[in-house]
């Protein structure tokens, strides 16, 4: 549930405003993101919401505390696209002053200059931000991960970052998700040989669970399903969600379609191709249901196959176990990434050695990791000190981060707590 401010001269820049779930049994509302109070005491002075990429954690809040911010909302075509059908749903759509931003893009807001970076992640159109000030400048990565075959997009250009250490940036703002992974991090086109081999192996259905939001995957494994001679259906409102925006913002292409989910269940065993969303263990998501055969687009058989093209994502365990148990009682045949020799999935954030070459790269006078637990952040910060980083600074939710005249940390200046979305209003959440 990223959200990010950052002051100069008595203004406010936001960027990212996003969500996250409560875990199964856990009290409170499902949907919950960080509480605002702070900015909204402040709202006249906030000039604008820069959203860096279209994944719920970063985007998800938008349409839910907008009412309560009342700024400008800078977002690139694809996270547009996702954007206006949340602002739909709200009723919000022609109140909201959505602008429109892509990489390269430069330009100034009430004295910050602004410059969108795209790099690679696992959804299109992810860009860093360098926002420059007259004191200072701040190099914000977002969520990224170094990809120089991404399928959908720019590869990553290291020139581009390279170059911003002529500036001197006061500090890197800097993912941390995959600090402690030592090996970089798989590219996107090295999935499709491993994927392909384990479709063409399959005697039954193939049923494929991964996050709607990578759309290169979705390219991937639909060109698998064609040359299969399969007909790929979407299984899951999110996946057509996120299939519907990147047809939008005009980077699917023409070439690659899918069927109606409601035509599996007359086509031969040999011929369904679904890619399905729940690869977490949701109960009510398409995976869980095909898992207890309770699904109407088709029922599941023995000998038929479910591909997990993801990664169980910490504190899920449980609920996937449980899911594939009833798979497997089915007779049905799951394959995850680690029971093969080749790679079927991708993590869209950068190792202990990627952090590395960015950090050599842009070399900032700072740096700040983000966005992880704290071992996260601190393997961050060691890998920002090795690469020649004079200081690091590691804090909590609500410290504030002094970066000029004189940098420092400030504990808890800002209260740092959740709401939650339930019912249609904004709710408490006691944590």
């Amino acid at each position: 549930m990223n959200l990010n401010l950052f002051g100069h001269n008595d203004r406010w820049l936001m960027v990212d405003c996003g969500v996250t779930f409560s875990k199964p049994g856990e009290d409170g509302p499902q949907v919950q993101m960080a509480d605002p109070a702070f900015i909204v005491e402040h709202r006249d002075k906030l000039s604008a919401l820069l959203v860096t990429h279209g994944h719920e954690d970063h985007i998800g809040a938008v349409a839910h505390l907008w009412p309560l911010l009342q700024c400008p909302v800078y977002v690139t075509p694809f996270a547009e696209a996702l954007l206006r059908n949340k602002l739909a749903e709200a009723g919000l759509l022609n109140k909201v002053d959505v602008r429109s931003a892509y990489a390269g893009m430069r330009h100034q807001i009430d004295g910050f200059d602004i410059e969108w970076l795209g790099l690679t992640h696992s959804t299109p159109e992810s860009n860093a931000l360098m926002i420059r000030t007259d004191v200072g400048s701040v190099f914000h990565t977002g969520d990224w991960k170094l990809d120089l075959d991404p399928v959908v997009g720019e590869a990553f250009q290291p020139s581009r970052f390279a170059a911003l250490q002529k500036e001197v940036p006061t500090a890197m703002i800097c993912d941390s998700t995959n600090a402690l992974e030592t090996e970089r991090s798989v590219s996107e086109g090295a999935l499709h040989e491993g994927l392909l081999e384990l479709v063409q192996q399959a005697p039954g259905r193939v049923i494929v669970g991964c996050f709607g939001s990578n759309v290169a995957r979705l390219r991937t494994l639909a060109a698998i399903a064609h040359s299969c001679g399969r007909y790929p259906a979407l299984i899951g409102r999110s996946l057509h969600n996120y299939y519907g925006a990147a047809r939008s913002a005009g980077i699917w292409g023409e070439n690659l379609g899918f069927v109606e989910a409601d035509h599996l269940g007359y086509l031969p065993r040999n011929e369904v191709f679904a890619v399905a969303t729940g690869s977490q263990g949701e109960a009510r998501a398409a995976l869980s249901r095909l898992a207890s055969n309770n699904h109407p687009a088709m029922e599941l058989e023995p000998g038929d196959t479910v591909l997990f093209s993801s990664r169980t994502i910490p504190g899920n365990e449980l609920a996937v176990t449980a899911m594939i148990e009833r798979f497997e009682r089915l007779g049905v045949i799951v394959i995850g990434d680690a029971q093969v020799n080749k790679p079927i999935h991708a993590s869209g954030h950068p190792s202990a050695a990627e952090l590395a070459d960015m950090y050599t790269w842009v070399q900032p006078s700072i740096a700040i990791p983000v966005h992880g637990e704290a071992a996260h952040m601190e393997a961050n910060a060691e890998v920002a000190k090795q690469a020649g980083i004079k200081r690091q600074f590691t804090g909590n939710n609500g410290d504030l981060f002094v970066l000029a005249p004189q940098p420092g940390v400030r504990r808890g200046m800002v209260k740092a707590g959740r709401v939650g979305f339930e019912r249609g209003q904004l709710v408490p959440v006691v944590t």
